[in-house]
């Protein structure tokens, strides 16, 4: 019979009946245990701030199926579909057996569990056990498929016997605290965390010492089932709220999303409102840069040169005038101390600043395409029509121009005009080539010397070779062969002043707003990231979300480089987090390495907090000299006009937004007066593959716990490299992480107040919770991490608008 069909209490009877089999001398009466159970669970409730009160705690068996139901070793198989599922188990048997036998090291790479092969291969054996096996000399494929029947039962006592088996090797019912360590080992490696089973030993005390409080030197099984029940409970508790509220926000629909064509209405106004800043920009650019090309396009199409070189003379002509007019646009929205300005006048509300380097590249494309066109017009026709012109019809269209010399293919190609052309094009076409994404982010891995190609060092000094590349537009403009009149040689005339704004702003940058800083403190994280504790400037004022740029002379005179600036606006120093991906990043954390020594090491809670205040423990001078400029204006700093955040960090995209969390956090007095100063609640989603990742925060994580007395902020942490919770492979992570929680508060996998929870934040879920907890209002959802995500993320905001009374506006972080 099914767990789901068996009658309330048959649960714990099943577990009672293996006691007995297993003839343990000490078994204790079915009612003492049940007493046992409730009073333990109540304990563990009681920890957890969970409160009996009817249906939201259930401490029947029938509340432990429903928790521990999800329990399983792999995805379970639809109904109807086993065969289906079982054909990618049996090719893999295949591919993995030797004369039709599979061993026990290649077991986990058959049933899909690859990546823990330790956890698969003590599977493998309490499979046999369970079954009466013999497998010193491997399985067969019919044992195979039965192996796979148990762990993919819908039955719940049958995946629970095995994972109870796993636990206890020799059958006895009993697990010591030398078992107990073993299996947290095991699932400590399933799920990488390292520092966890290091510190397993201490956990497998704390659970002999909650379940075994006589000091017998062994826990029974039924004693697990135990502390599942109160996981369960102060789950259930949780979730009981949003569960009763789930369609709520959707009742609320506005009357025009009611039916097909007012949706659909409403849907396309919805994405003009959201976008229109966006549309007039792009309409407009797009308007200038036809008409010039069609004006340039018509004009020459009136030149008597068109008799000779016919359309392609007009192609050519109109390209150019769009490549001269976009060689000017593309420097300003790289103008940051610019824009930044820009961004507090009245043209940040009808101008979207956050999205000048998605238009510098847009801008690029079309730099790129239309020097296509022109280079394809001259080399592939222009240069041959005018090369085997009739003579005399040559000196009476292109005499004066040529000096009545008509010129060869190779004179075309070798004057001034062609040469600056074709070192143009090289020039770009390198520059352009470095600075995509596959060679920005040392995607590409070249071999020998050209591996030094890849990499944001080889884009940044490339992209400073199209300062030549201006000199050399200048002077093809100058020289260009069908006009005379220097006033008809607009070349100049539309780069000369984008080029002064964007060299003086180079200029000022190097004199001005240039900070040497003293380093407050340093640590050097595991995950490669280093945290930087500098003092503040006199008169360095920034609001949260903004960026600087960094400077270390000892690495490198000339390279700056965008990091977010993770302190407050109010707090009485800076601070930033880099992430060593690339050459420069790498030596600035050796640096500080060296200059740190053995303090860099992981210490405990108290000067994790110094670290988020910006307190030194290191002299000064053995610091490298950082100089600092800006700051520079992001998306996340607008985050004050929504009346809810979701703030969504990946790794170290997770740096824009710790800044704007402690804000909250140190203005909450100031909301006391009644005056609305910001976001009424923020949700910080944070997800992270290494569990060593959480560390770089931990003291901002125990501050928010500490002084968010109103509940301000939530915040999600996510370690994606621990199995989703009811996977088998992390249950017993989730029992440790249960009751540390409810003997001192602290999560066992970040080391601090905020809770940890496993694999990947289900977004709709999310946004669910969002729009029930939060009707009729505007939430603001930023993101920084892998691009990835954004497009998903991007979808389900637009989604929500629609089909809630709720507004999402996205914001992407780009540097």
């Amino acid at each position: 019979m099914a767990s789901s069909e068996l009658p309330k209490g048959e649960s714990r009877k099943w577990t009672l009946e293996k006691i007995e089999i297993d003839g343990m001398a000490d078994v204790e009466s079915g009612a003492a245990k049940e007493r046992y159970a409730k009073k333990k669970a109540n304990s563990i409730m009681k920890r957890n701030q969970v409160h009996d009160c009817g249906p939201h705690m259930d401490s029947s068996p029938s509340s432990v199926n429903r928790g521990i139901m999800g329990l399983r070793f792999l995805d379970r198989t639809t109904t109807g579909k086993e065969e289906e599922a079982w054909q990618a188990i049996e090719n893999r048997f295949h591919q993995n057996s030797v004369n039709g036998t599979l061993f026990k090291d290649k077991f986990g790479d058959c049933i899909g569990m690859g990546d823990s092969k330790e956890f698969a291969g003590e599977l493998f054996e309490a499979l046999a056990r369970r079954r009466n096996i013999v497998t010193e000399n491997g399985i067969n494929i019919k044992q195979a498929r039965v192996f796979w029947e148990d762990i993919t039962n819908h039955d719940l006592d049958t995946r629970l016997q095995i994972f109870f088996a796993m636990c206890d090797k020799n059958g006895d019912g009993k697990l010591s605290e030398d078992e107990v360590k073993e299996v947290l080992v095991m699932s400590a490696s399933a799920n990488k965390l390292s520092r966890f089973k290091q510190d397993a030993a201490n956990y497998a005390s704390l659970i002999m010492e909650e379940l075994d409080p006589d000091n017998k030197g062994y826990i029974e099984m039924w004693q697990l089932e135990t502390l599942l029940r109160g996981m369960v409970a102060s789950d259930e508790k949780d979730k009981k709220p949003h569960e009763k509220t789930e369609t709520l926000a959707r009742t609320m629909i506005p009357k025009e999303y009611r039916t097909p064509m007012s949706k659909l209405l409403s849907k396309n106004t919805e994405k003009f409102y959201e976008n229109w800043r966006r549309i007039w920009v792009l309409v407009f650019w797009t308007s200038v840069t036809i008409s010039l090309f069609s004006w340039k396009f018509y004009q020459y199409k009136q030149k008597a040169a068109f008799q000779v070189m016919g359309y392609c003379l007009c192609f050519a002509k109109a390209a150019s005038e769009t490549i001269k007019f976009n060689m000017a646009l593309i420097l300003l929205p790289v103008c940051r101390r610019t824009l930044t300005k820009l961004r507090e006048t009245f043209l940040g509300t009808i101008i979207p600043f956050d999205d000048n380097i998605n238009f510098h590249k847009l801008i690029a494309l079309e730099i790129f395409l239309a020097s296509i066109l022109h280079i394809l017009m001259h080399l592939s026709c222009n240069f041959v029509r005018l090369a085997s012109c009739p003579k005399e019809e040559f000196v009476a269209i292109f005499g004066r121009a040529f000096h009545y010399r008509q010129p060869t293919y190779s004179d075309l190609l070798g004057n001034t005009v062609g040469k600056t052309g074709i070192m143009m094009i090289v020039l770009m076409t390198f520059s352009f080539t470095l600075a995509t994404h596959s060679f920005r982010k040392n995607v590409v891995k070249l071999q020998g010397p050209f591996r030094h190609l890849a990499g944001f060092n080889s884009f940044w000094y490339a992209h400073h070779l199209l300062a030549f590349v201006y000199i050399m537009l200048i002077v093809h403009g100058h020289f260009v062969v069908l006009t005379h009149e220097w006033y008809k040689k607009t070349t100049w005339m539309y780069v000369v002043m984008p080029m002064l704004a964007y060299t003086s702003e180079r200029i000022l940058a190097i004199y001005d707003d240039n900070y040497e800083v003293d380093i407050l403190n340093a640590v050097v994280y595991t995950g490669n990231v280093l945290a930087l504790y500098m003092s503040k400037p006199p008169g360095f004022k920034y609001k949260s979300g903004m960026y600087l740029f960094v400077k270390c002379p000892d690495i490198s005179s000339f390279e700056w480089h965008p990091f977010s600036i993770t302190s407050a606006p109010n707090d009485d120093y800076l601070s930033i987090h880099v992430r060593t991906l690339g050459d420069w990043t790498t030596e600035l954390k050796n640096y500080f390495t060296k200059a740190c020594g053995r303090s860099t090491q992981r210490r405990g809670g108290n000067r994790m907090r110094m670290e988020t205040r910006g307190y030194s423990e290191i002299d000064d001078d053995q610091f490298p000299m950082i100089v600092i400029k800006g700051p520079y204006g992001a998306p996340a700093q607008n985050y004050k006009k929504y009346d809810i955040l979701l703030l969504i960090g990946l790794g170290i995209g997770a740096t824009p937004f710790i800044s704007i969390i402690k804000d909250i956090v140190n203005n909450e007095p100031v909301r006391k007066g009644g005056e609305k100063k910001g976001p009424e609640r923020a949700y910080f989603y944070w997800v992270t593959r290494e569990q060593g990742a959480l560390d770089w925060f931990e003291g901002v994580m125990d501050d928010i716990a500490e002084y968010d007395h109103h509940h301000l902020i939530e915040m999600h942490n996510y370690l994606s490299s621990v199995y989703e919770e009811g996977d088998a492979r992390s249950a017993l992570i989730a029992m440790v992480q249960s009751l540390q929680r409810a003997k001192n508060g602290v999560d066992v996998v970040s080391d601090s107040r905020i809770h940890t929870h496993f694999a990947r934040p289900n977004w709709r879920k999310v946004f669910t919770h969002l729009v029930d907890a939060h009707p009729s209002t505007r939430i603001g959802v930023f993101c920084c991490g892998n691009p990835t995500i954004t497009k998903p993320l991007k979808k389900l905001c637009h989604e929500f608008t629609m089909n809630s009374s709720s507004r999402f506006h996205f914001h992407k972080e780009n540097f």
